[in-house]
């Protein structure tokens, strides 16, 4: 790849400053913040630990994936992110696309999950000719089993309605009027590598959005 994956993420942030009112950024910055102050990254499941077994479903299919068939299979690389409506997401999404063959050659597996509709998810393959599994994490909750889980503030929830990002919607067919608290819910986007014994072997997270792990990490992390 020409740049690195961290590279791209950054020239978005770039864009995205230029295009955005200061006090708009202010409120995702802020939101940024105080989300990495909950502690929640020391929350997040540590390599050493188990993971959790998950059943979901399959956005192509339509059908349940159980991680202990596809863990039977060769080591399992989960993606965990927002959403569609994420451009970092789906800059993620994109470059493991491309690094899918080499993911394959290794013996390994790959399943991205986030709490968007199956709707949301085959919108995102045909978009974006994803070649792995979309896995529909209805109110986070496999995120949660992994420590990656939160509720959007209010005060937040005003900032992604004024860039138009709904998220009830994308997550649950709701609008804000009729929005759950579970439609509310995001994981932190997150990269775990599971062995075949269930061992976490690699776990990266973190409160800033704009911060990936490099897949060439990832992938050697299917060695050790």
């Amino acid at each position: 790849m020409p740049h690195s994956l961290q590279e791209q993420l950054d020239r978005i942030t770039q864009n995205t400053r230029s295009l955005v009112q200061p006090e708009r950024l202010a409120v995702s910055e802020r939101a940024t913040a105080e989300l990495f102050n909950t502690g929640i990254e020391d929350r997040v499941l540590k390599p050493g630990a188990q993971a959790p077994a998950f059943t979901l479903e399959d956005a192509r299919t339509g059908k349940p994936i159980r991680s202990a068939d596809l863990l039977a299979l060769g080591p399992l690389i989960v993606n965990f992110f927002r959403g569609r409506w994420c451009p970092y997401c789906v800059t993620e999404l994109e470059t493991w696309r491309d690094l899918y063959p080499e993911v394959r050659r290794r013996g390994a597996l790959l399943v991205a999950v986030s709490p968007q509709t199956t709707r949301q998810n085959n919108f995102a393959i045909e978009q974006h000719e994803l070649p792995f599994p979309l896995l529909a994490d209805s109110g986070a909750t496999v995120a949660e089993a992994f420590g990656l889980a939160y509720t959007v503030p209010a005060e937040h929830r005003r900032y992604f309605q004024s860039i138009l990002v709904n998220i009830p919607f994308n997550n649950a067919g709701l609008s804000y009027h009729n929005a759950t608290e579970a439609s509310w819910r995001l994981p932190l986007p997150a990269v775990y590598v599971i062995g075949q014994d269930g061992t976490v072997l690699f776990a990266e997270a973190h409160a800033d959005f704009r911060v990936r792990p490099e897949p060439a990490e990832v992938l050697a992390a299917l060695h050790r």
